[in-house]
């Protein structure tokens, strides 16, 4: 009688199991390759931009004029005494900033959606719609702020503010819902017809092909524009300044307007300049990352 001995489980699936991937010595001499490179291409941007910024730093200095420009613009003491006020002007410019960003993005989609409304009937929309685009594109914003800033209070309306605060606000919504509304309407019109066509054979109105199909896409495709405006308005927040708004830029303006010294514009820029990279670099991280997407064919 012959005995049959059963291979336990654990026994048959270490049979069937691949063995473990070795690389070869070419993969890996590649390999160390590649990384050596990498330390030697690092090591010498390090040592080419150090030798850079000496250089420059040594052109500058050096200049004729140097010292007078070192006390009027780069005065330590007129620094410190700027920045805490110029961070505390700043807090308005971030509110306005979010307020606005906030009206903005709400204004111009209503204007993009009545450019692209289909049919004859709402011909008096989409012309309304492009006259103000084409307006307030076309109006420089500083026009755009004296108007509303100083022009609406000499009106002396009943329950209408003069606080510059508000009025300069309203005159950033107004310019830049205009370029944005350009920039959805490009999102809306980038998107293929037959999408639409697909969303009403499922029975969805024009309305909600729109709200569903049509506007989702288009604001997914547009994200780096969008961004791109949100930091060019964060930099126009300084502009409500002319009207008498106590923002980074006024605090500023302030102080040098006192001591004839122009340190603490250079203050305000810088902080300005802080709070930009950011968005700056976020933006160029979205724009790279839906780049990729695209490439492979993913969803954008």
């Amino acid at each position: 009688m012959t005995v049959v001995k059963e291979e336990s489980g654990e026994d048959a699936g270490k049979g069937d199991m691949p063995d473990e991937y070795i690389p070869s010595e070419r993969r890996l001499e590649r390999q160390r390759y590649k990384r050596a490179r990498a330390r030697r291409a690092t090591a010498i941007a390090a040592v080419s931009t150090l030798v850079t910024a000496v250089v420059l730093y040594l052109v500058v200095v050096s200049a004729p004029g140097w010292e007078r420009t070192k006390e009027t613009f780069f005065d330590a003491g007129y620094a410190r005494e700027a920045f805490p006020k110029v961070l505390e002007g700043l807090w308005l410019n971030i509110r306005l900033l979010v307020i606005c960003g906030v009206l903005v993005l709400l204004l111009g989609m209503l204007i993009a959606v009545a450019r692209t409304l289909p049919g004859p009937v709402f011909f008096p929309l989409r012309a309304l719609a492009a006259a103000y685009t084409d307006f307030f594109r076309g109006l420089p914003l500083i026009i755009n702020l004296m108007i509303v800033v100083f022009g609406v209070p000499a009106l002396r309306l009943q329950g209408v503010t003069v606080d510059p605060v508000w009025l300069g606000g309203t005159a950033l919504t107004l310019t830049y819902a205009a370029y944005v509304a350009e920039v959805f309407r490009a999102g809306i019109e980038s998107v293929h017809p037959s999408q639409r066509a697909a969303a009403r054979s499922l029975g969805l109105t024009n309305r909600q092909a729109l709200r569903h199909v049509v506007l989702p896409q288009a604001v997914r495709r547009q994200v780096p524009p969008l961004l791109n405006d949100l930091v060019s308005l964060q930099k126009d927040t300084g502009l409500v300044s002319i009207g008498g708004a106590i923002d980074a830029v006024r605090a500023s303006d302030i102080i040098a307007q006192r001591s004839l010294n122009y340190t603490p514009y250079i203050v305000a820029g810088l902080v300005f300049v802080a709070l930009t990279i950011p968005m700056t670099r976020f933006t160029d991280w979205v724009t790279a990352r839906m780049d990729r997407q695209r490439a492979q064919g993913g969803a954008i």
